[in-house]
């Protein structure tokens, strides 16, 4: 009787989101047209892989001597090096102890790459994906998220971190940074205020928050990353590709010795990717979440109500 019980809870669950299931499913295609119509050829890599990228800050889930990637993104840069100049990817990632409103320890991520460009240029590809979801889910130019009206259509802000944290937190970035509180400020003084009339691309993050990021060639302590934020929701983490591979090999060795510092998991050195650098383009890459994606067009605070199956009612 238990069982039966907890199978009608998680059906009435999906009744009541069969609406948002659908959009997700309207989103996905959209994307897909998105990338065709610009001659990007959709690829798919290993879920399954020996070496993550060992970034201090994210768990990857062993999947017995081997993990679950957290990105798909060594392995195309692996195929950027291999002469693929403009790929995507749909796919499933994992994150060992990721659960809250806004994540799942398996969400689903949308990554694609474009040779010969940096990440400016990739902020105006990102603008163009999204106007083009929206108009073609019928959703207009401006969007009703939690409250705000916000405007897709018209010119999308552009803001340095720096200015962000000296306009909405209660430190400047370097005294946070010094402090170790810049990630606790980022998310409670800083990320709700943004995008709240129209779309921000927040930019040039400190160099040690971009792992795999090319430092600016005029301010080495900062990288050429942005992230999206639309209503308070952290939609997307871009960067333009570091290519040096050596400095890549000193900077994963400066994540592992973090992450043995922490206490945390220590994952073997991605040596093929290394390798594979020695042959990369100049690139940009973006990583952005489907799950929030669906979360911002179905008017939501909460990841649950866009997926099929929530982990606990696995």
């Amino acid at each position: 009787m238990k069982c039966a019980a907890k199978r009608t809870v998680t059906t009435y669950r999906q009744r009541k989101i069969k609406q948002n299931l659908h959009l997700r499913a309207r989103i996905i295609q959209e994307i897909r047209e998105f990338f065709l119509d610009r001659n990007f050829l959709e690829v798919e890599t290993p879920c399954r892989i020996p070496a993550p990228a060992p970034e201090a800050n994210i768990d990857a889930q062993p999947a017995g001597s081997w993990y679950l990637h957290t990105s798909p993104e060594l392995c195309m840069k692996q195929l950027l090096a291999a002469g693929f100049p403009r790929i995507f990817q749909i796919c499933k990632c994992f994150r060992a102890g990721e659960r809250g409103s806004r994540h799942l320890p398996e969400l689903t991520m949308l990554e694609w790459y474009t040779a010969g460009c940096d990440y400016l240029e990739m902020m105006d590809q990102c603008e163009a994906l999204i106007q083009w979801v929206s108009r073609r889910l019928g959703a207009g130019n401006v969007l009703d998220y939690q409250g705000h009206k916000i405007d897709v259509n018209a010119s999308w802000q552009r803001m340095p971190l720096a200015a962000a944290f000296e306009r909405f937190a209660s430190t400047s970035m370097e005294d946070a940074l010094r402090q170790k509180r810049f990630d606790e400020l980022l998310a409670v003084e800083i990320e709700p205020e943004l995008g709240r009339s129209r779309p921000v691309f927040v930019y040039d993050y400190p160099a040690s928050c971009g792992a795999l990021a090319k430092l600016k060639p005029e301010n080495r302590r900062l990288a050429e990353r942005f992230e999206l934020y639309i209503g308070g929701l952290e939609l997307c983490n871009a960067f333009t590709e570091l290519t040096d591979s050596v400095e890549q090999k000193l900077r994963f060795e400066w994540e592992q010795d973090l992450r043995r510092h922490a206490g945390r998991h220590v994952y073997p050195m991605p040596e093929k990717f290394l390798q594979s650098m020695r042959a990369m383009p100049e690139a940009t890459g973006n990583a952005l979440g489907i799950d929030r994606l669906v979360m911002l067009f179905a008017d939501t605070d909460n990841i649950d109500d866009v997926v099929a199956f929530t982990p606990e009612e696995l």
